[in-house]
């Protein structure tokens, strides 16, 4: 039980954890609000295009992970926003907001012992709560530092 607690603390941490780089807040915070719909020559996203598609393939992993009638979405459609720029400040907050809420939903179910780990999804291919939320960990870590990259180019030129 003890392995077990420590295994669920580990991945609560992994979540937004800022060990070797940083974590999407801090990629995020302080961000010029001119900033967020660019693209820099060669880039195919925008730091708001990026800061969606965290939010929206996050919901989805959370989605999945808690509804047995979870109903696929068509890939890459559904998860890439056309529009390169948030409408307002009200949409950028929301959607960041949107990005925590979900994380910590997520949390609460690494919180809950009756879950277990490394039992597979009866909706799913071989899915867990372990590799969901290391997909999420992992995903976010990718795309945060694409954010990183693009908003230092940004300031640079």
């Amino acid at each position: 039980m003890e392995r077990d607690q420590k295994v669920r603390a580990y991945l609560k941490d992994v979540l937004s954890w800022q060990e070797a780089h940083l974590n999407f807040e801090s990629a995020v915070d302080n961000l010029p609000k001119a900033f967020r719909g660019m693209k820099p020559d060669g880039f195919p996203y925008s730091i708001w295009q990026l800061v969606e598609h965290i939010r929206t393939a996050q919901w989805d992993i959370l989605d999945f992970t808690r509804n047995p009638d979870y109903q696929e979405h068509t890939w890459p459609d559904d998860y890439w926003p056309e529009q390169e720029s948030p409408d307002n400040d009200e949409q950028w907050e929301k959607s960041l907001l949107a990005i925590r809420q979900d994380r910590e939903a997520f949390r609460e179910l690494l919180d809950d012992p009756g879950f277990d780990l490394l039992k597979q999804f009866e909706h799913g291919t071989g899915q867990t709560l372990f590799r969901q939320a290391l997909l999420i960990a992992d995903h976010t870590a990718y795309h945060t530092g694409q954010i990183i990259l693009i908003r230092k180019i940004l300031q640079e030129s």
